[in-house]
């Protein structure tokens, strides 16, 4: 016969070699980690904490791309949006993608340190002539962008 026998030979137990072969693997999941699950665990994180920060008078933008403005906040799970003049459209606050603008929240009410006198509302614009009132409306606010 051309052909011998092959008998199982004894395993050589080397704990080095384990390690090595183990190295790859270890490598991979930090690298998965580092550049995939911790970013995504960061901006879910941002996201919630923007979902949780929307108040009424807050413009935002729905996955569905309607952009409108936050009307009432009606419960943890649903907000009340005002997407045209008279159309209010009830929308799950996890669906928002976007918050276009934050409103500034209100001061409390007896909060007032000079009698209620609001003496810094008017905007002064410095594009406008002494003798000529400030504009006030969308030209105040091209004003302020310096689209005007």
């Amino acid at each position: 016969m051309l052909i011998s026998p092959a008998y199982a030979q004894a395993a050589g137990g080397d704990s080095t070699s384990t390690l090595i072969q183990l190295a790859p693997l270890a490598l991979i999941f930090v690298v998965f980690y580092f550049f995939l699950i911790r970013p995504q665990q960061t901006k879910a994180k941002q996201q919630r904490a923007m979902l949780d920060a929307i108040r009424r008078g807050d413009r935002v933008v729905t996955g569905g791309g309607f952009i409108g403005t936050v009307a009432k906040v009606v419960n943890p799970e649903e907000v009340l949006i005002d997407i045209a003049d008279n159309v209010r459209v009830r929308v799950v606050r996890s669906t928002i993608a976007q918050v276009l603008a934050k409103t500034e929240p209100a001061a409390p009410k007896g909060d007032d340190k000079d009698g209620g006198k609001d003496t810094d509302a008017a905007v002064v614009d410095a594009s406008a002539t002494p003798g000529e009132p400030a504009p006030t409306g969308w030209r105040a606010l091209l004003g302020i962008l310096g689209l005007r």
